[in-house]
């Protein structure tokens, strides 16, 4: 059973791409969904915030290489989990940010991906497949 108290922040210039990855997290249980249309925003948020974000899902071009997605989010305590998609490569930086190829996240992606970092929910497997 998904924790329903997850903070799951969504960040897209697209809306339809947030949409899209929002009701994936529907499917799944998850409701407290917040989106992001900027980079701009989305530093408000994860700077600023009063609670910390449980999981950042975000594109890896809303930076435009002015900034380092993985390195921000590894140094950030308002952000406990990281997915970045549209990435250069798949792997995964520390223990808390993924990088994905792919260039819209789908169902199975989001379910290893909870189910690796929800620990309420029980352990599908142990290492995520970014493919």
């Amino acid at each position: 059973m998904p924790t329903k108290a997850f903070r799951i922040l969504i960040a897209d210039t697209q809306h339809f791409h947030r949409m899209r990855i929002e009701r994936l997290f529907n499917q799944l249980g998850y409701f407290a969904v917040a989106p992001a249309q900027s980079l701009e925003e989305l530093l408000r948020l994860t700077e600023y915030g009063s609670q910390p974000f449980d999981l950042v899902v975000i594109n890896a071009s809303m930076a435009d290489r002015s900034l380092n997605l993985a390195d921000y989010f590894v140094d950030n305590q308002q952000v406990r989990h990281a997915f970045i998609f549209n990435g250069r490569q798949a792997r995964r930086i520390a223990a808390k940010v993924w990088i994905n190829p792919a260039e819209l996240p789908d169902l199975a992606v989001i379910e290893r991906l909870m189910a690796t970092i929800d620990i309420r929910l029980p352990l599908v497997g142990t290492v995520i497949s970014v493919r």
